[in-house]
């Protein structure tokens, strides 16, 4: 049997849920693949328990926290779907303008973990702004299956556009100090290489968590700097960072790249059983210093 993580699961089954999760196999073969597990001695419940999310694990801050306030904004994007909105949390112990920081969710639209993220940022200090991108088609549904279902029949182009307009937006917010950076997280960590080369001036701070790159063409736009976060055995991620890292090099972008030892895809994420706590810790620790540095 092969080495278990995370409750005595074999990799296996997270390898199987992160290709489920991107479209590289469907709900009947992922299931079919966890009985064989089943077969073997494993109870469907331990599996789909440590695998699928549990978001009332992922409340870090509450959103009755006295330090924060929470709203939800709309936001013009003409070039893709016309209206976005997101999820705004500002610090309610804070005066003046305030350094920004856009938080992108995975490819299932604005869940609970995401939304926590916000509230982390904006309890450290930061004016944080968590944009839907299933907002057009009435929001995130409650659960991934359905939002991840949703978010794949949309045009990627549009919700690229509709990423570069939230950045815009909250950047251009009356408490903003004009300084932005952006996190994300799977397909958010793509957005964020995307929103660095899209416009070389958009964001100053970047933090991909086991993101893509940017197509090769609009990386040599990249001037903002990056902190690069990956999980050691994330292998579909992973393949592309060598190529990433030389366009880097070679665009002269300040960068930094940390990969995280027997760390999954997704090991930020404490709703699943992907869920690294001594990893994720010191990733986010990371995140902050970087963004006080880049954006305070």
């Amino acid at each position: 049997m092969s080495k278990k993580l995370n409750s005595d699961i074999p990799q296996e089954a997270f390898d199987w849920y992160d290709s489920y999760a991107h479209g590289g196999m469907d709900r009947r073969t992922f299931m079919k693949k966890l009985g064989t597990l089943v077969a073997v001695g494993y109870s469907m419940t331990m599996l789909t328990s440590a695998l699928l999310p549990n978001y009332a694990l992922a409340e870090q801050v509450s959103f009755n926290d006295a330090d924060i306030k929470a709203t939800y904004e709309s936001f013009d994007s003409p070039h893709g779907y016309g209206k976005g909105a997101g999820y705004l949390v500002t610090p309610t112990n804070k005066t003046g303008t305030l350094p920004v920081v856009l938080v992108i969710h995975e490819n299932r639209g604005l869940n609970p973990y995401v939304k926590d993220v916000a509230r982390r940022l904006a309890k450290a200090g930061y004016l944080a702004f968590a944009p839907d991108a299933l907002f057009p088609l009435g929001g995130y549904p409650g659960n991934d299956d359905e939002g991840r279902a949703m978010q794949k029949t949309m045009e990627h182009t549009k919700i690229q556009h509709d990423f570069v307009a939230a950045a815009k937006f909250i950047k251009q917010h009356p408490n903003s100090n004009g300084k932005l950076g952006a996190v994300g997280f799977c397909f958010g960590g793509y957005m964020v290489n995307y929103l660095a080369a899209i416009e070389s001036d958009l964001i100053i701070a970047g933090v991909p968590f086991y993101g893509t790159p940017a197509s090769k063409e609009l990386r040599k736009n990249i001037k903002a700097s990056l902190l690069v976060q990956l999980g050691e055995l994330d292998e579909r991620v992973n393949k592309s960072w060598p190529e990433y890292e030389s366009d880097l090099k070679q665009a002269g972008v300040s960068y930094k790249m940390h990969m995280y030892k027997n760390a999954n895809h997704g090991f930020h994420n404490d709703s699943t059983g992907r869920y690294d706590k001594e990893n994720a810790d010191l990733a986010w620790d990371r995140t902050l210093a970087f963004f006080a540095e880049k954006l305070v």
